[in-house]
């Protein structure tokens, strides 16, 4: 497992990552689809990359189109680089 990112560390990969929120140790993006079917389909695909990966985010469908991705590694407390490559692969999609 890798470690917990320092401060220096952390500050250096959320300068990359502007659409990411940094919100109690986690980081956080929001994403307004289309439609509450693009919403699914989005869901689904950060679901095969999650699977491939072996790091699960937490996912948040609320209204009939948004969509609320949380991302840390639970059992370090914290942020690693896990869940920045999570959020580098789920930002890949483009949608």
């Amino acid at each position: 497992m890798p470690k917990l990112l320092n401060e220096t560390e952390l500050s250096e990969k959320l300068d990359e990552f502007d659409l990411w929120q940094h919100i109690d140790n986690c980081i956080v993006k929001e994403i307004v689809a289309s439609d509450f079917a693009m919403a699914i389909g989005i869901v689904n695909s950060i679901a095969l990359i999650a699977e491939k990966l072996g790091h699960h985010p937490d996912i948040l469908i609320y209204g009939w189109n948004k969509i609320r991705i949380t991302i840390s590694t639970h059992d370090k407390g914290g942020l690693t680089e896990l869940d920045f490559n999570l959020a580098k692969n789920i930002d890949n999609l483009n949608f």
